[in-house]
Parts: C-alpha cells; structure tokens; sequence
C-alpha cells in the first residue's frame, strides 16, 4: 500500500508564515484606515466666487460697450464709457474759474502799480500845496481884520478853507500809505479761499470726466451685460456683473463636536463632482456663531444640529477656472488640532 505524499515540515512552516503575513496585513490596514477615519474630516460646501456689479458714478448717454457676456477682461481695462462731452465743457469752465481767483489773489498779493502810488504821493503834495495857501489866505485875512480892511465873515471863510485843506493833506496821506503797504491781509486770505474753492471745483471736474469710463477693477468674467450704447443711464446704475477671477472661496458647515478638530490655517483639499482635479486650500475663517444647517448643504450629522460656518480659501483655483459660483464639493480635512491657532479672517 503506498503512502501519500505528506508535506514536509518546511512547507507547512513556510504556509503558515504566509497566511500570519497576510492577517497581519489585513490587520495593519484595518489599523491604519480606521485610524485615518480618525484623524480626517469630511466636509460639504458651496463655492463662492464673490461678484462686482460695476456702474457709472455720473449719469450720461452710453457711447461704449466693449465686452460680452462671458469675456475675460483683466483689472485696468476700459469695459464701457458715456458721452463726455459735458463732462469736458465743465472741466474748462471750472479751470477758467481758477485762473480768474489765481489772477485776483497775484493782484493783492503784488499791491498796486508803482503808477498808482506815483498818484497818491502826487495827490499828497496837491493837497498839502492848497493847506498852505489856505493857511496863508487866512492869516491874511485874519490880520486885516484887526485894521477893518476884511469883514468877520471872510475870517471865517478863510479858516474854513484852511480846516478842510489840512483834511485833504491828511486824507492824502492815508491814501499814500495804503498805497505803500498794499492790500488787506484779510482780503488776501479771502482771495485764497476762493482760489482754493475754484481749484477745488476743477479737480471735481477733472474727477467726474475721469468717471466717464468705466474701468475693471480686477480680473474677471463678465456674466451679465446690463446696458447696450445709447443707453441713458443715471448714477450708480449698474452696467455690467463681473465675475471676480480670484479669490475663490468654498463656504462650508462644520458641526459643533468636530470645531475642535480644525482651526485658522488648517490645510484641506477640495474636489468636486465634476472634476476629477483635487484643489488644495486652507481654512481662512470660523464663525464665532452657531447657527442652523442651510437646507443646501449636507452634513455627516442631523440637519438639527448647530453647525459653525468656515471659509475656505482655494490656492491653486485660477489653474484650470474649473470651480465656478454655487457648485457643490466635497472638503477633506486632516484634522489635528492646533491648540496655539487662534480664529482669524484672510
């Protein structure tokens, strides 16, 4: 009778120590994802993309819509323009108003013409020569008072000439003075008030023809075209929704037994169902607080719960452009509490 083959003892050794590998290895991976399960967070959000609605700060006809909806434009370009015409005329007139206060404050400022004070020095001499004869007249007549040659009423007459012949001299004087020291100082800061009120209204002026066009403030994407050339348009009236390039938000919900395990600065990666990429980003903001789950945002919890809202800044969006306003994705966070981050806002 023959005997079957047994396996030697080497061999069931050797299937031994492969079958404790492979439980050891099923083992340690039991470990590790569970420990993974522990150590990471999965989050829901929206991604918000902030908007801009531009419009005129002037009102005016409409002469110039350059981009579609849908164009990219880049921060300094010129999106639309009104007429300027008006805008133009203002500014000259205002300009013409300041170089009509800059001529009359040069003119306080210098004093009069060396010809005007040549005739107040001369209208001086004029008088005092006339308050000379007057005295002399009424001395004269004064003297022959006293012998009967000349009647009271001509004395009096006589010193009524001399009396208003020193008042001329004096008047005269004056006159000289005001001449030599030239204008008022308070006349002079006044025609500098109404200098700095004219520059004022031309800057004004300078300010609102600069208005006519209608600049982006930074890169975007247009998503709504508002107004079309010939368009009347008032002030603040929008004209254009520009879609903001960056920064890309995701705004997210984390419920109350997981804030601990996340904080300012905590990095996280980003996916959504549409693109197979996987953005990485950080925490940028939580919420002091707490408020009720959004009815458009799923959480791992019951929507009763009390969640605290996070924004999360997306690093690497301006890539591909591929996140775009309102679309749902999906956070993955490895959190590990950081017990020196402190709650901060980029």
């Amino acid at each position: 009778m023959t005997t079957p083959n047994l396996p030697s003892k080497r061999t069931r050794w050797a299937v031994i120590s492969i079958v404790i590998l492979v439980l050891g290895g099923a083992l340690a991976f039991w470990l590790l994802r569970d420990h993974e399960k522990e150590d990471s967070l999965r989050l829901y959000g929206n991604v918000d993309i902030r908007e801009v609605q531009l419009a005129f700060r002037q009102p005016g006809r409409v002469t110039e819509m350059a981009f579609d909806e849908g164009d990219a434009v880049r921060a300094g370009e010129r999106l639309a323009a009104i007429d300027a015409q008006p805008y133009r005329d203002a500014l000259a007139a205002a300009q013409a108003q300041v170089q009509v206060a800059q001529a009359d404050l040069d003119k306080l400022r210098r004093g009069l013409r060396p010809q005007e004070i040549t005739q107040a020095r001369e209208a001086l001499r004029q008088s005092q020569a006339l308050a000379t004869d007057a005295e002399l007249n009424f001395q004269r007549q004064s003297s022959l008072l006293a012998s009967g040659a000349s009647s009271q009423r001509t004395v009096d007459a006589a010193r009524a000439a001399r009396d208003q012949a020193a008042a001329g001299v004096a008047a005269a004087k004056a006159g000289l003075s005001q001449a030599s020291e030239g204008f008022r100082k308070e006349d002079i800061a006044a025609a500098a008030a109404r200098l700095a009120a004219a520059q004022a209204a031309a800057a004004q002026a300078a300010t609102a023809l600069a208005d006519t066009e209608l600049m982006a403030p930074s890169d975007g994407t247009v998503i709504a075209r508002v107004r079309e050339p010939g368009s009347m348009v008032a002030s603040q009236s929008t004209v254009y929704d520009l879609s903001l390039d960056k920064p890309v938000y995701v705004r997210a919900y984390v419920g109350e037994p997981d804030l601990g395990r996340i904080a300012p600065g905590t990095a996280v990666r980003v996916k959504s169902d549409s693109a197979a990429k996987v953005y990485r980003g950080q925490i940028g903001y939580i919420s002091p607080r707490a408020e009720f789950t959004p009815k458009t945002v799923e959480t791992t919890d019951l929507r009763t719960d009390l969640v605290y809202r996070l924004r999360i800044v997306i690093d690497d969006a301006d890539s591909d452009a591929a996140l775009r306003q309102g679309m749902p994705v999906t956070i993955e966070v490895d959190a590990r509490p950081d017990p020196d981050a402190r709650n901060g806002e980029r």
